[in-house]
């Protein structure tokens, strides 16, 4: 019996220790991807002309690796590329850009690149969420459920735009109608 019981244990053991060895095999090989990636980005834009798409996708990866100053430079010059004409690919960018204000806790600036993005896009449902998120963080709460109430008009199934516009009603206050 105690034979079994240390034969599971150690069954029990291999498999958790497996398990933990596929998950961190994969990272190691998710980050390296990454690596090389931001690698190649970076080779183009040092050459003489880059794409807006190279400086977007730049920005994209240095926002995943949690490097927002550097990302803000790189997706400011994506709008400035020559090539960028089409409005949906600008909105992109200035999605991409808000979140990187707003991840720095500069919602002002963040607030101003969503209203860029919508300006081009209207229907823009992530920027949508976006700008009501920052507007929360502003406290300007009748904003934000203005904007969730938004998101929820292109998308009424929307899990988070359906919570948050829900608390942001009970936190509000009720106007009164007069009689």
């Amino acid at each position: 019996m105690d034979n079994n019981l240390a034969l599971l244990y150690l069954a029990l053991l291999i498999v958790l220790l497996g398990g933990a060895g596929w998950f961190i095999a994969r990272q190691v090989l998710k980050t390296r991807r990454m690596e090389n990636t931001l690698t190649q980005l970076q080779k183009r834009v040092r050459e003489k002309n880059p794409s807006a798409k190279d400086f977007y996708e730049l920005g994209g990866i240095l926002l995943d690796k949690k490097l927002y100053s550097q990302a803000v430079v790189q997706l400011q010059k994506a709008l400035k590329a020559k090539d960028l004409k089409d409005d949906e690919n600008k909105a992109l960018i200035y999605n991409a850009l808000g979140y990187a204000y707003a991840a720095q806790n500069q919602y002002d600036l963040a607030i101003r690149q969503y209203k860029e993005a919508l300006k081009l896009q209207p229907q823009y449902i992530t920027a949508l969420s976006n700008l009501g998120f920052a507007y929360e963080k502003k406290t300007l709460d009748a904003q934000a459920l203005e904007a969730y109430e938004e998101v929820l008009k292109y998308d009424s199934k929307n899990s988070v735009a359906k919570k948050r516009s829900e608390s942001l009603r009970k936190r509000l206050p009720v106007t009164a109608t007069s009689s």
